[in-house]
This record gives C-alpha cells, structure tokens and sequence, in this order.
C-alpha cells in the first residue's frame, strides 16, 4: 500500500500574485549556499536540503504557524524532497515552487544577484563525464578492468535517473567550494 503524500505545487506567477497581495509568505531556499548567494528570491531564506530539519524550520516560522510554507530550489526537484522530509517529520503544509528559481526568473520574480557559482547540477555532469573519460582511457591504455569505472558510473546515473536521487550530487553539496562561511557570509572561492 502507498502512504507516500502527493507533493503540493505553485507556479512561481501565482506565487507572485500571492506576493503582490500582501500575503506574509515564508519560503526557503533548499539548495546549496553557493547557489543561494549566486541568485535567490528577494524574499527566501536559505536552508541547505542536506542541513534540513523540519521541525527546527517549523518551530523558527515567522508567519502563522498554519500557513503554507513554499520551498523553492534550482528546478524544482530539490524541492520536491525537501516537501517530502516535511510530510514524512508530520507537517502537511509545504508546497513546491513549479521550476524552481529558473521559473521564478523567467517570471519575474525579484531576485537578488550576487557572485556567480557553477550550479550543483553541472558539477555532477562535470564529475560523472570526467570519471566516465578517465575509466574509458585507463580501461585502453593501462587495464580493460578500468571500464568498470565508467560502467560503475553509468550505473550510478542510471540509478539517479530512476530514484530522482543523486550520491555525487550529495557528496559535492558538502565539498568547500559549496560553502559559505556563516558568520561573516563569504563563500569559498574555486
């Protein structure tokens, strides 16, 4: 029997036009510090997916303890886990930003520019094609047994694919490049 909660959604123009009526929204930002201080919407809050803990996000709420808390990451996957997180810790109320800060972009929405990062999403496709290539070379000219790296790796994103979740995603979010210092706000430099 599935238990699983079906994620609610908003397209960032309702979004807006919920903005625009004064409505008190609270929404945090789910991706990485890096991403956040590279663009974020004026109004969001930054909680890394991987430092998430519902029920602290929920007790330091702002707003009405009862209105919809919106969670918003890149293109709206990330989001989508965050919602669950909160579903599976009991909290019903949490919706999806549809496409995430590229949708809210296109849209409209004020956003706050500042240093540009390389997206955590073309980090992984980075790694993976670099890992794959070294697998393919090392399998040619040192040991055939080195394909197994690239099958190892294709195995991987297959696997990303089919789950919607993604190891090397996770493990880069931690590395330092990834970072902001919290206290005085500055991001490692690549």
């Amino acid at each position: 029997m599935n238990t699983a909660t079906t994620t609610a959604a908003i397209s960032p123009v309702k979004l807006d036009e919920l903005r625009k009526t004064g409505e008190d929204l609270e929404l945090i930002d789910v991706r990485t510090p890096v991403e956040y201080r590279e663009v974020h919407v004026a109004f969001a809050r930054n909680v890394p997916l991987d430092q998430l803990d519902p029920t602290a996000v929920m007790q330091a709420r702002n707003g009405a303890k009862e209105a919809p808390l919106y969670v918003i990451c890149r293109s709206g996957s990330r989001g989508e886990k965050a919602c669950e997180k909160f579903h599976q810790a009991g909290f019903a109320n949490v919706v999806n930003i549809e496409g995430g800060t590229l949708a809210c972009e296109q849209a409209g929405l004020p956003l706050v520019r500042g240093k540009k990062a390389i997206s955590l999403e073309r980090q992984v496709r980075i790694a993976a094609g670099s890992l794959v290539l070294l697998g393919a070379v090392l399998g040619w000219w040192v040991h055939p047994a080195f394909i197994g790296l690239s099958a190892f790796v294709g195995a991987g994103l297959v696997f990303a694919g089919i789950t919607n979740t993604c190891a090397m995603g996770m493990m880069l979010a931690k590395m330092p490049w990834n970072r902001c210092n919290q206290e005085t706000s500055s991001c490692a430099t690549r």
